[in-house]
């Protein structure tokens, strides 16, 4: 598929933002970066400004996040067959794979958004948010889960702040915490998914 002049200014700024920062991003190396004569005003034939570019590539993954969360969602009948820890070996093994796909915007968000609180904002209700929602809700429909009273979006925050943190540690230190490698840690989380099959069926402790 031919990716466009637009297509290519978004994915080339995206990368150069996350490499340099944004305030040493120049639009000339922007330009320069997605094939167009640098200094020329080429991006300005697409965007009316730098921070405009940034805004689009952020929306431009809220919606992909979109889409993959509805195929998510939609898939989560099509593996009952499997077993329990099967399917959450696989949820956990595509939210790493989230964060690495989403990594040069990650990068961005911890070392300038802060300059655009509207942006911030955009990424949280339009990425993060619904992506904890979606982990709450899959695990909500699994048939094993079926009339467990549980607090899931609670449940999820915790699940899916485990995949967060194993991620940023293992980008921002070069190593997962303790040396854990990435299947370790994809089979303990999802025994600790599994100990929520029974937890309604425990005793509360009395003192």
């Amino acid at each position: 598929m031919t990716t466009s002049t637009r297509e290519r200014i978004v994915a080339e700024s995206l990368r150069l933002f996350a490499d340099r920062g944004y305030a040493a991003t120049s639009v000339a190396e922007i330009e320069a970066a997605a094939g167009l004569s640098p200094g020329a005003g080429g991006l300005y034939r697409h965007f009316r400004s730098k921070e405009e570019v940034l805004a689009s590539a952020i929306r431009e993954h809220i919606e992909r996040t979109r889409h993959q969360i509805d195929g998510v969602l939609e898939q989560a009948t099509v593996y009952e067959d499997r077993p329990l820890e099967q399917r959450l070996k696989m949820t956990c093994q595509a939210g790493l794979a989230k964060m690495r796909e989403e990594q040069d915007l990650i990068r961005v968000l911890f070392r300038d958004l802060d300059q655009f609180p509207n942006l911030v904002a955009e990424m949280r209700e339009g990425i993060v948010n619904p992506l904890y929602d979606g982990i709450a809700t899959w695990l909500g429909a699994q048939p094993e889960f079926e009339g467990s009273d549980q607090d899931w979006p609670a449940i999820a925050s915790i699940l899916g702040g485990a995949v967060v943190n194993y991620w940023l540690a293992n980008e921002s230190m070069y190593e997962p915490p303790t040396r854990i490698d990435e299947k370790r840690f994809v089979e303990s989380w999802a025994r600790l998914g599994l100990g929520l099959v029974h937890l309604d069926d425990r005793t509360p402790a009395t003192g």
